[in-house]
């Protein structure tokens, strides 16, 4: 599959924007700026930018909570997003959900998602609403390898089988859940045969090539846009930072953390460019400022940003759908 030079080159400059975005997040968090649960998403550039490469308008998008960049990828505002980080009304849910509950309808996000394994049933309620409307968008699910192996999960997989919903399934395998490897939970090593039990059409992929992502993401939705049938990808990833701010990640060892960083997904990129000849070394700094300046942007309308006011405690609590069937 032919990739553009400028397709490369704007691979490059988003997966490194978010890698600064997240590495900014690490410097608010120690400055007590950032409060709360924060799972960052460093090492996993690849798999949103690859799989949201693969998507048009209208697709949708849920995941669970390690989603900042899951938001962006679909269109979220970065200022938006490191508000609702800082807990401003400025925020992408007016400061109230924080790094776990990102949440842009406009862009078709519908949510990160804290407790383990529950979006997986709302992404299929998602695309279950689009076969009813009869389009052909297509809902991607993110989830984690954590997730894999709740009930949720087993019961999604049947009813999307059976009902022959156009949801894409995606297991970020960064190998270790909360801190417990896959292998010492795991029945199967490939995790990609939980989708082939219910007759899902399914693939482990390499999550650290952003161009593999993609080529599999595409494959898998033009699958799906035939033939309104799910599809599942396990894409084997790597988070370099513990699980959340607040895990020491001594459950592996800092020369395993060295092996996959050299297969790393932004470094990966910005080779290829270079060999291809597709962008300079000017280029590319003129690029890293254009991602400083961006990020730097995001902080500081998060920083002017006011907190919500009082009175919100008691906004967005119930709200009443407006179907003409309710009285």
């Amino acid at each position: 599959m032919k990739v553009s030079p400028s397709q490369w080159r704007q691979w490059y400059e988003d997966m490194l924007f978010y890698r600064r975005f997240e590495e900014k997040c690490v410097q608010l968090y120690g400055q007590r700026k950032i409060r709360g649960f924060l799972h960052l998403y460093i090492g996993e550039e690849a798999v949103a930018t690859g799989i949201a490469s693969a998507l048009k308008e209208g697709d949708k998008m849920v995941s669970a909570y390690r989603e900042h960049v899951q938001a962006m990828v679909m269109g979220a505002d970065p200022n938006a997003v490191m508000a609702e980080l800082y807990g401003k009304i400025t925020g992408s849910s007016k400061g109230k959900g924080g790094s776990m509950h990102i949440f842009d309808k406009a862009h078709n996000f519908f949510g990160g998602h804290g407790i383990v394994g529950g979006q997986i049933p709302l992404g299929a309620g998602i695309a279950f609403a689009e076969k009813y409307r009869g389009t052909d968008n297509v809902c991607v699910t993110f989830f984690g390898d954590g997730a894999a192996f709740q009930g949720a999960l087993h019961e999604t997989f049947n009813m999307a089988a059976k009902w022959e919903l156009p949801v894409l399934f995606v297991l970020e395998n960064n190998r270790y859940a909360m801190g417990t490897a896959v292998e010492r939970i795991s029945a199967v090593s490939e995790l990609a045969h939980l989708g082939k039990t219910y007759g899902i059409r399914s693939e482990s992929i390499n999550g650290m090539d952003v161009l593999d992502v993609y080529q599999a993401a595409r494959k898998a939705v033009n699958y799906i846009r035939k033939h309104r049938k799910p599809y599942f990808l396990e894409v084997k990833t790597y988070r370099y930072r513990g699980h959340s701010m607040s895990d020491p990640a001594k459950y592996r060892t800092k020369e395993e953390v060295e092996q996959y960083k050299k297969q790393d997904p932004v470094e990966r990129v910005k080779r290829i460019l270079l060999e291809k000849k597709y962008a300079t070394e000017d280029d590319l700094k003129t690029i890293a400022q254009r991602v400083k300046d961006r990020v730097e942007e995001a902080v500081q309308f998060a920083e002017a940003s006011p907190f919500p006011p009082a009175e919100e405690l008691y906004t967005d609590v119930y709200t009443q759908p407006d179907y003409p069937f309710i009285d």
